[in-house]
């Protein structure tokens, strides 16, 4: 089909590249944002919110998006060895860090030529809101067939506290931080399912534990305040499948729920149960989504961060392209900046 339509000029273009790891979107965009200047990635991505916010929920919300839309902003690299820098948008704002977007990101640079890097195991090093991120490709026949990705230093921050929930009762929880800080719950001691058919109803008590946590206990990081924050709720059960280690949901900013098995949020449990003496070093554990997709993570070595014991994870998983977008914000149109049901 020929369709004779001229871009309108006064129209703003943005070109995207469509992405999902385990499940969980991914949308990139290419061309027509504007530059934000800033000396970190933190500096940039203030910015960004302060100035060009209307473009993440012009790009997150409907109608080019939806509720449990993510993002990805590409920038120069700001640390002398690195190839790129990138900062995360969502429904709710910009999160600290994401481990399903540095796996899906790898394979965009490396497959598409973004970055140019031979060899089967090629290296990448991100910068990224929560610190440097070193990701290495896995090619078979010329495409990245997985990917891993070694986390900034991650640590347990709260252990099998209690905590009255409205709605819900007494509940049991940790907090570990993996890139982004999370309160952890065992599913099993609730009456709730980590499948599709209570996904409303996580997503209702996911929101209303982080809150009550949030508003009782100290979330903070050592040296950022701008990460000093409970980015979510991520409830762990048994796995469906016996060769897995566990299955985990995570609800993470206005009620997100993620697709995949959260790369950060499964680098926070490597660092939680490494503390609770659950997990050894260098032991490889493959953890569940609702969708049963998974991620692997390991504790690779131990180490401190401020006045925190931590561990290094590394994680590993499978990123897909699902296409290309051109979208146009016409100045004139009342809904340009998104709207968003929730």
């Amino acid at each position: 089909m020929h369709l004779d339509f001229q871009f309108n000029k006064g129209w703003q273009k943005i070109k995207t590249v469509e992405m999902h790891t385990g499940g969980e979107p991914l949308r990139i965009p290419i061309e027509g944002l504007p530059k934000n200047p800033g000396k970190d990635i933190l500096e940039k991505r203030r910015f960004f919110r302060d100035n060009f916010d209307h473009l993440r929920t012009a790009l997150m919300f409907e109608p080019r998006g939806h509720a449990d839309m993510y993002g990805a902003i590409l920038t120069e690299p700001i640390s002398q060895d690195a190839d790129f820098g990138t900062y995360f948008t969502h429904n709710e704002g910009y999160s600290t860090m994401c481990g399903h977007a540095i796996i899906a990101l790898t394979k965009f640079a490396l497959d598409t030529g973004y970055v140019q890097k031979e060899g089967d195991h090629p290296e990448l090093i991100i910068d990224a809101p929560p610190g440097k991120i070193v990701a290495t490709g896995h090619r078979v026949n010329g495409i990245i067939e997985k990917t891993s990705f070694l986390n900034v230093p991650s640590f347990l921050l709260y252990r099998d506290e209690n905590i009255e929930v409205e709605g819900i009762g007494k509940i049991t929880f940790d907090v570990a931080y993996g890139g982004a800080f999370y309160a952890f719950v065992d599913a099993s001691e609730m009456d709730i399912e980590l499948t599709e058919k209570d996904y409303n109803k996580l997503i209702d008590w996911g929101r209303k534990i982080k809150t009550a946590v949030a508003q009782h206990y100290e979330i903070k990081h050592p040296f950022e305040k701008d990460l000093s924050f409970l980015y979510g709720t991520i409830f762990t059960d048994k796995p469906h499948n016996k060769n897995h280690h566990s299955r985990n949901v995570c609800v993470f900013a206005e009620g997100e729920v993620d697709r995949s098995s959260t790369g950060s949020g499964v680098s926070a449990r490597a660092a939680l149960h490494y503390a609770k003496g659950e997990l050894e070093l260098k032991k490889p554990i493959t953890i569940e989504s609702i969708l049963g997709t998974t991620m692997t993570v390991e504790a690779t070595a131990e180490t401190t961060f401020g006045e925190h014991k931590a561990v290094i994870p590394k994680v590993t998983g499978t990123a897909h392209f699902t296409g290309t977008n051109e979208f146009w914000i016409d100045p004139k149109d009342p809904l340009q900046k998104g709207f968003i049901f929730r």
